[in-house]
């Protein structure tokens, strides 16, 4: 096993062009700090971990909870409530309270506790509520990212867009809110939408709002001063809306406009979520000013037993799989992606295919593997997931949104929820041809200060052994295994990712324990396990959350699925952590 140990500078968060209130808390200081170490372990097979390096920021320690800060408690407001937050609404649910209804106590976290848990180099606003990344952009020199946002709260409501600039995609600038829900299509929120650029730099926002009818509509904005690179100032058109939903469509089934893209005969198009029924479909939209639509007879696409679509992203993947594309690219050598976030199970599913546009649909390349029945975005908690076009670095760019698994009376106490995911490069796998492979954005390597490498480390069956970096507080980890199988390799039909690092078998699990503590009360194992079937050879990449935490009133819970592995490639990972307790590497027997 050979693992570097990447040594990363925190990036500090610039103020707030206008006062607002800081946070209260401040961070344990650094001489609370203390030494790293992190550990490997193995489950079945003689694991060899060729390499590891990690980099790290600066890191303010973690106390340590305690089981006798546990306390019985009655349960807050949002655990009785018989729906989560913003399904009543007309959008998914943006609390917790269908996961945490059964917990028996709640913790007695500290306000350094709740300090330690703001992330480093994940965006995320000063304070309270945000979810879905919206109308991502670059323009003039500087990224931008907009988000639904809670300026009053850390619950979902009262939603507005917030609004964050930065040059390199890590260190962020916080604007003015860019838009509020004030006028009647939109008094019940400014929700989900997308930024297209057109051909003369004009930046066209299309958005959904919640009209004073609970109906969703979308609406047209745009810069009120277009030689302004931060964009401070936006104007709703006073026409709005531009769209209403379809005879056909429900008042709450319509949402989420998507980046337009140019056809062959000039007019742009523009995909919005609804469904019919439980069949999860895409609306097609024509327009040549962004003012007037025609809503063509036929779907961009639609999967029966889906359910509800939000947040469609649709955009065009060269096969080649070296550059990003502009949105409205296509010809020879290029597959399209379709994503949507489906509303009944909280995932966000894609699939690769083909579009055609003398006809505007979209075909799946195998329909085994389409939108909501196949492939997902990400194997975690990730949701909303929205891309743009990176014309600077010629690549597209991706955000999700992460819900936190708090209660939301722990949410409202520590005065902020959610994170943003880092910034992911998105491309086509031409190895595998059937997937897309994301990679955090290069920027991120700006933050490593030094590293740590380990080579050949052996983990025997069973054990784990401890890597000691040094002090650390943000991390990025690669790792890469080889594996010796000890045994007959029986064939191991069933095993995956669901029974978690203690479901043992002939090759696995096998990885890293990260933010483990030194008595292992407290770990998070994200590791590979490996099994022989008829079929032959299936590899999974999975993380445990179940001994995450010692508090009861967090969600926790397995994540992971089959990974492709090609003939001659070796098992690698890469882990950021924005804030780290311990970690180790492991393994089992």
């Amino acid at each position: 096993m050979d693992t570097p140990y990447h040594h990363l500078h925190a990036p500090p968060y610039y103020p707030p062009l206008l006062p607002e209130e800081q946070p209260s808390d401040a961070g344990t200081p650094a001489s609370h700090r203390k030494p790293f170490k992190g550990f490997a372990a193995i489950l079945a097979s003689a694991i060899f971990l060729l390499s590891l390096v990690a980099l790290i920021i600066n890191q303010t320690q973690k106390p340590l909870p305690s089981q006798n800060n546990i306390v019985p408690t009655s349960k807050p407001t949002s655990f009785s409530n018989p729906e989560p937050r913003g399904v009543a609404e007309g959008v998914s649910a943006k609390s917790n309270s269908h996961l945490l209804r059964n917990i028996k106590g709640s913790y007695n976290w500290t306000n350094a506790m709740f300090t330690w848990q703001r992330t480093s180099f994940h965006f995320q606003p000063e304070k309270n509520w945000m979810n879905d990344p919206n109308g991502p952009l670059f323009y003039k020199g500087w990224y931008h990212l907009f988000y639904q946002y809670n300026p009053d709260s850390a619950v979902w409501g009262n939603i507005t867009w917030g609004h964050a600039v930065s040059a390199d995609l890590i260190h962020w600038l916080y604007l003015p809110i860019a838009m509020v829900p004030d006028q009647w299509y939109d008094i019940n929120g400014v929700w989900t939408g997308s930024a297209t650029i057109l051909p003369d730099g004009q930046i066209v926002m299309l958005y959904t709002g919640s009209t004073d009818k609970s109906v969703q509509v979308q609406n047209l904005a745009y810069p009120a001063d277009p030689s302004d690179p931060l964009l401070l100032d936006w104007v709703k058109y006073p026409g709005n809306p531009v769209l209403v939903p379809p005879r056909h469509i429900g008042p709450k089934d319509f949402r989420d406009p998507t980046t337009a893209w140019a056809g062959p005969d000039g007019k742009w198009r523009l995909t919005i979520g609804s469904k019919i029924g439980k069949t999860g479909i895409s609306l097609v939209y024509q327009t040549t000013d962004f003012k007037t639509y025609e809503l063509l007879d036929e779907y961009l696409h639609a999967v029966p037993g889906t359910g509800m679509w939000e947040c469609v992203d649709f955009y065009p993947v060269a096969i080649n799989g070296s550059v990003g594309l502009d949105t409205s690219a296509t010809g020879p050598g290029i597959k399209h992606v379709l994503k949507a976030s489906l509303d009944d199970t909280k995932v966000d599913h894609y699939a690769i295919g083909t579009y055609n546009p003398a006809n505007d649909k979209w075909t799946p390349d195998n329909p085994e593997e389409d939108v909501g029945i196949g492939l997902k975005w990400d194997y975690g908690r990730y949701y909303a997931s929205k891309s743009f076009y990176d014309p600077y670095k010629k690549r597209r760019i991706v955000w999700g949104w992460i819900n936190e698994t708090d209660t939301e009376s722990d949410d409202l106490e520590k005065g902020w929820a959610s994170v943003q995911t880092i910034p992911r490069t998105v491309l086509y796998d031409n190895k595998t041809g059937s997937n897309v492979v994301q990679w955090p954005v290069e920027e991120i390597e700006s933050l490593r200060q030094n590293s740590t490498v380990f080579e050949e480390v052996v983990v025997e069956p069973g054990s784990v052994v401890p890597l000691d970096i040094g002090v650390a507080t943000q991390l990025d980890i690669s790792a890469e295994f080889e594996t010796e199988l000890l045994g007959s390799g029986a064939m191991e039909e069933g095993y995956g990712c669901s029974g978690g690092a203690i479901d043992r078998s002939a090759m696995g699990p096998f990885g890293l324990l990260v933010n483990a503590h030194d008595s292992l009360s407290e770990l998070t194992p994200i590791f590979f396990r490996s099994s022989n079937t008829t079929k032959g050879t299936n590899t999974y990449f999975c993380a445990d959350e179940t001994r995450s935490s010692l508090a009861p009133d967090v969600f926790k819970q397995v994540h992971g699925s089959k990974v492709p592995v090609l003939q001659g490639e070796k098992l690698s990972m890469r882990i950021l952590v924005s804030h780290i307790w311990k970690t180790m590497s492991q393994g089992s027997a």
